[in-house]
C-alpha cells in the first residue's frame, strides 16, 4: 500500500504532475484502488446559507462586495428552509451538505447560534455536516463540532507565493491558522484550492506540498477549475483544460494516498468523457445540484445518469470516520464577551483587483439609485 508521506518535496510532486498522462493516470488509478473503493463516490450538496456581501478581495470569486458582478445578495437564511434543503438534497442522493456564507471571519453573535442551529438540524438528517464560514477560532470550532458538525471547509487556493497574486486582504498563514484551529476541535479538514487561475504547474504543486505537510493530511481535497466571472478580475482567464484537470486530480491522488479528492467547481466546463477520467484518476466525491453557492453544475439526474454508465454508486455517509456526538450545552454556550479573531494585514496591492472594484456612488458602495445591489451570474469556488 502507497506510503503517507508529510515529507514530500516540490521536485518530488512537480516529477509527479510532469509524467506522461497515460502512465499518470495508471499509478494514480492503482493508488485510488489501494485506499478507497473505486466504485464509490460522495455526493455532497453546497448550499449558501448567506450570499454576497464578503469584505475580501478574492480575484475569483464574485461575492466579493467590491466586486460589480450580478449575483443576488441574500441574508442568512432560516434553520427550516436549511432543513429542508437538506431532506431534499438526502433523498436525491447526498450524503454530505455543505453550508456556506460569505464572511471573512465567524463572529460570536445571534447569526453564528442560527447556524449553530442549522449544523444540529442537519445533523438529525443523519446526513454528513459541512461549513465553510471563512476563519474560526479554536472555540468556535469546538462550539460547531459540539452542534455535530463533521467537517469544516477553509481552503488554501493556490501556492504561498501565487496566493499573493489573488488575494490581498488576508495571508496564507491566516488561512493556515483556521485550518489548525478546526484540528484542536478534532473536526476532519477539508481543504484545496482552484487551478485556472494563471498560476504555474510549480504553483499547484506547491499547493499540494502545503497540503501534504500538514498532520495529518486533509480528509478532503477538493480540486476547482476555475468559473470566470463577469466583473470579477479574473473574469477574462481562459478555461482551464480538461487534461490539466486530470492530471491535478491524478497528482493529488498520489500524493495524499488516502484523502478524499473532491471533483468541485468547473464541471458544467467538463463532458462526461473527461468526468470519467478523473473518477479514474482519484476522484472519489463531486458536489451535485444545479448549483455550487453561485456557480452553475450539473443536475441530480444527469449525474446519477453518468454514475449508472460508469458503474458508480453513492457513498453512505461516516464510511471514513464516526458520526459525532453531539453536545447542545457547549454549543448553546455563547463565550462572555465574544472573541475578536485576527488576521494579518498584508502590505501588497494587487492593481489588477482594484481596477475591478464597483465605483462609489452617492456615498453608497456599489449600489443603484434604488438600493438594489447590482447582479449577473456568478461563482464561488468549493470545498
Amino acid at each position: 500500500m502507497s506510503e503517507i508521506r508529510h515529507n514530500w518535496t516540490k521536485e518530488e510532486i512537480l516529477e509527479i504532475y510532469n509524467r506522461p498522462l497515460i502512465d499518470l493516470i495508471f499509478e494514480a488509478a492503482k493508488v485510488h484502488r489501494e485506499h478507497n473503493n473505486p466504485k464509490e463516490v460522495q455526493v455532497s450538496t453546497l448550499l449558501s446559507i448567506k450570499t454576497g456581501g464578503c469584505s475580501e478581495d478574492c480575484g475569483y470569486c464574485p461575492q466579493a462586495a467590491r466586486y460589480q458582478t450580478k449575483i443576488e445578495k441574500n441574508d442568512l437564511l432560516s434553520v427550516e428552509d436549511v432543513r429542508k434543503a437538506a431532506e431534499k438534497a438526502k433523498s436525491a442522493g447526498s450524503s454530505r451538505l455543505c453550508m456556506g456564507a460569505a464572511w471573512r471571519n465567524v463572529k460570536d453573535n445571534d447569526e453564528f447560534d442560527e447556524v449553530l442551529d442549522m449544523v444540529k438540524a442537519v445533523y438529525d438528517t443523519d446526513m454528513e455536516v459541512c461549513c465553510t464560514l471563512g476563519m474560526v477560532t479554536e472555540n468556535q470550532a469546538k462550539r460547531l463540532a459540539a452542534a455535530g458538525l463533521y467537517a469544516y471547509n477553509h481552503n488554501i487556493d493556490s501556492s504561498e507565493e501565487y496566493y499573493k497574486e489573488v488575494i490581498s486582504t488576508r495571508g496564507y498563514e491566516d488561512r493556515l491558522e483556521t485550518l489548525s484551529n478546526v484540528r484542536k476541535a478534532k473536526l476532519t479538514v477539508c481543504s484545496g484550492g482552484i487551478i485556472g487561475m494563471g498560476e504555474s504547474p510549480e504553483d499547484r504543486c506547491g499547493m499540494l506540498l502545503t497540503l501534504s505537510c500538514l498532520t495529518p493530511h486533509p480528509e478532503s481535497v477538493p480540486i476547482n477549475g476555475l468559473v470566470p466571472v463577469e466583473g470579477t478580475p479574473l473574469e477574462e482567464q481562459e478555461i482551464v483544460s480538461i487534461w490539466d484537470m486530470v492530471r491535478m486530480i491524478a497528482t493529488t491522488r498520489i500524493v495524499l494516498p488516502d484523502t478524499t479528492v473532491r471533483l468541485s467547481g468547473g464541471r458544467t466546463q467538463m463532458t462526461d468523457e473527461g468526468q470519467a477520467l478523473c473518477f479514474l484518476a482519484g476522484a472519489g466525491s463531486i458536489f451535485a445540484g444545479d448549483k455550487l453557492l453561485t456557480t452553475p453544475n450539473p443536475d441530480f439526474n444527469e449525474d446519477m445518469k453518468l454514475f449508472n454508465a460508469l458503474g458508480l454508486t453513492p457513498k453512505a455517509p461516516y464510511k471514513k470516520g464516526d458520526k459525532p456526538k453531539v453536545d447542545e450545552e457547549a454549543y448553546k454556550t455563547r463565550p462572555e464577551n465574544g472573541e475578536k479573531i485576527k488576521w494579518s494585514r498584508p502590505e501588497h496591492t494587487l492593481p489588477r483587483n482594484r481596477s475591478r472594484k464597483r465605483p462609489k456612488l452617492n456615498g453608497a458602495v456599489g449600489r443603484h439609485c434604488s438600493g438594489q445591489t447590482r447582479a449577473t451570474k456568478g461563482a464561488r469556488h468549493v470545498s
